[in-house]
This record gives C-alpha cells, structure tokens and sequence, in this order.
C-alpha cells in the first residue's frame, strides 16, 4: 500500500515506515504531522486517482529531526573585471517518518434507531 502525496511544491512517494526528506515544515521534533493532499493511492488490487485529489485519503507521519542537506559552493566570476564572489548554501529539511496511511471510514447507520423513528410515524 503506498500513495503519492503533494507537500513543499514536490510530489513523494511513500509507505507506512517509510522515511522521508522534506523542506522545512514548521513542526517541533516528535510532533504528528498529516498530508492532506493524497495525489494517487495504491492497496495492490486499487489504485485511486485523485482530480486533483483524492478524497477521505490521509497519510500522517511523525517528525524525527530537523537539519540541514550538503553545502553547495556558489561561484561567479567575471574576467578581466577582477569580480569574484564565493558562497555557500545549506537546504534546511525535516526528516520525517510516515507512520499511518488512513482510509474514509464509512459510518453505520443504527438500524434501531430508523426502525423506531418509522414505527412512532405510523402511530401519530
């Protein structure tokens, strides 16, 4: 069972235990966190498109840690014009494991109740 989910601008894919890297999300290292926006789901047999979402799906995960991703080194130059600037950057990401994919659950109607409210009809 897996779905594809939407979050940060970038679609992942994932499964229960699966652990993945996204951008920083504004969320406290052991916190819950849940993705609404479920793009494609798959049980197996089943596989459900969403337009552009699929309704009643869920995925939740549990933050583990913040940090940040390799330094990349940013170089320009221009010569002859003795112009030279060196940086570097650092993503910052949120490490997060996936801990439940969450499907509708469908309500039961109380046949009791619907069976008194018709039998108190007939009467009155």
């Amino acid at each position: 069972m897996y779905a594809i989910i939407e979050s940060c601008g970038r679609q992942y894919k994932v499964a229960e235990g699966d652990v993945v890297f996204f951008e920083k999300l504004d969320a406290e290292e052991g916190k819950k966190v849940k993705f609404d926006n479920v793009i494609l789901f798959s049980d197996g047999k089943k596989v459900q498109v969403g337009n552009p979402y699929v309704k009643g799906i869920k995925v939740e995960g549990k933050v583990v840690a913040h940090g940040k991703g390799k330094k990349i080194i940013v170089y320009k130059m221009k010569p002859k014009a003795n112009y030279r600037r060196k940086y570097g950057h650092r993503q910052p990401y949120t490490k997060v494991e996936i801990t439940a994919i969450k499907l509708p659950t469908a309500k039961k109607a109380e046949p009791a109740k619907a069976e008194k409210k018709t039998a108190e009809k007939k009467e009155a």
